[in-house]
C-alpha cells in the first residue's frame, strides 16, 4: 500500500486495517471489546504504517492525561526509589505513566512544586515528610485526588500510608539492650522531619521502659556523607551502639568508623532503619528496621485509582517495620 511520508494517520490505519478510526481508536487506547482478530489487524496495521496514538490529543479529549505525580524529597534515595518503582509498575497496568518530581530536601520548594506538577498529572503521590503541617493542610485541597505517603493527620481527608517509626526505633533499641548495651546514641534526622521526631518519642519512651539504659541525640542528617562526617562525635559520645537515622547514615558512619579504627560489631554497634537494598550487602551487613517500600507505592496506587474513579479507598494503613538482625550488631565489648 503506497503511503505518504511522514508520521501515519489514524485514518490511514483505519482504511488499511478496513475499519473505522472509532476502532482504531479503542483498540489503541485499550477499550475495544470486539473480535481479538480485529484488534490484532489494528495493531498490525499500526506496526506495518509506524502509527503513534497522539496522547496529547486524547489528554484533551478525555479531560485527563492518564499520567500521576509523585514528589519526593529525595529520589537519589534508595527508599524513595523502591516506592516509586512499585508505584509505576502498578499505576502502568492501568494504563498510567508517573511523573517525578524532586525537592532536593528542600520542604519550602515542595508546596510549589507538588502544584505545578499537579496541573500536568490527573492527581499526585505526595511524600513530603518535613513538610510543616498548616503547610500541609493549606495545599492539600488544590492536589487532590491526593494519597499521602509517610504522613498522616486528620486535618486532612486524604488517603494516607506510613509507618510506625516510632515502635521500629523501639524494637532496634530493645535488641540493642538484649545484647547489653545500656549506652546508645541516636544520630538523628532533620529537626523538621516527622519521622524523626516520632523516632526520637520512641527512644524517649524506651528509656522510660528500662530504667537503666541512655539514649544520646546526636546530630545525623539523611545521606551517607552526613554519617560519614559523624564518625568522631560517636566516639567521643563513649556509645557502645549506634541507632542511625536511616540505612544511608549507618553505611557512610560504619565507613567513617573504619577509618579511625574502630570496628563494627567488635567496638561499637551500628544500626539502620529503611532496609535498602543494599543494606544486606554492607560489611558487616547491617542490622536495620525493614520497612516494605515497594508495596508502599502498589497501596499508594490502589487508593489514587480509586479516587480517580470516583470510588471509595481502601484503609489507611501504618506499615509495622520488621526487625532484621545481622552483623553489625553484637553483644557489649567486654570490660
Amino acid at each position: 500500500m503506497a503511503r505518504r511520508s511522514g508520521a501515519a494517520t489514524i485514518a490511514e490505519v483505519a482504511r488499511h486495517a478496513r475499519v473505522s478510526p472509532a476502532t482504531v481508536s479503542r483498540v489503541m487506547n485499550g477499550n475495544f471489546l470486539g473480535e481479538p482478530a480485529i484488534a490484532e489487524r489494528v495493531r498490525a496495521s499500526a506496526t506495518e504504517l509506524s502509527y503513534a496514538p497522539n496522547h496529547l490529543a486524547r489528554s484533551l479529549a478525555l479531560g485527563e492525561t492518564r499520567t500521576i505525580a509523585f514528589v519526593v524529597p529525595d529520589l537519589a534515595n534508595p527508599t524513595f526509589q523502591t516506592v516509586l518503582s512499585g508505584l509505576s509498575k502498578t499505576a502502568a497496568r492501568d494504563g498510567y505513566r508517573v511523573l517525578v518530581a524532586d525537592s532536593a530536601e528542600s520542604p519550602a520548594d515542595e508546596p510549589l512544586l507538588a502544584t505545578e506538577i499537579r496541573r500536568r498529572c490527573d492527581s499526585i503521590v505526595l511524600c513530603a515528610p518535613r513538610m510543616p503541617e498548616d503547610d500541609l493542610v493549606a495545599l492539600a485541597q488544590s492536589l487532590n485526588p491526593l494519597v499521602l505517603i509517610n504522613r498522616t493527620t486528620p486535618r486532612i481527608s486524604a488517603p494516607s500510608l506510613s509507618i510506625d517509626y516510632r515502635t521500629g526505633i523501639q524494637n532496634l533499641a530493645q535488641h540493642l539492650y538484649s545484647l547489653g548495651h545500656r549506652r546508645l546514641a541516636y544520630l538523628q534526622g532533620p529537626a523538621e522531619s516527622v519521622s524523626n521526631a516520632h523516632r526520637i518519642r520512641g527512644l524517649a519512651e524506651f528509656e522510660g521502659f528500662v530504667k537503666d539504659a541512655t539514649v544520646e541525640v546526636l546530630p545525623g542528617g539523611v545521606s551517607s556523607d552526613e554519617g560519614y562526617a559523624r564518625a568522631s562525635d560517636v566516639i567521643r559520645s563513649g556509645a557502645t551502639a549506634i541507632l542511625a537515622y536511616n540505612d544511608l547514615v549507618a553505611v557512610g558512619l560504619m565507613n567513617g568508623l573504619a577509618e579511625l579504627g574502630v570496628s563494627v560489631p567488635a567496638d561499637v554497634s551500628v544500626t539502620g532503619f529503611d532496609d535498602i537494598p543494599f543494606a544486606r550487602y554492607t560489611a558487616p551487613a547491617l542490622t536495620t528496621a525493614s520497612v516494605p517500600h515497594e508495596e508502599l507505592g502498589v497501596q499508594a496506587w490502589s487508593r489514587l485509582r480509586a479516587l480517580i474513579r470516583g470510588e471509595r479507598p481502601s484503609h489507611d494503613v501504618v506499615f509495622q517495620p520488621r526487625l532484621e538482625l545481622r552483623g553489625s550488631t553484637a553483644p557489649v565489648p567486654a570490660g
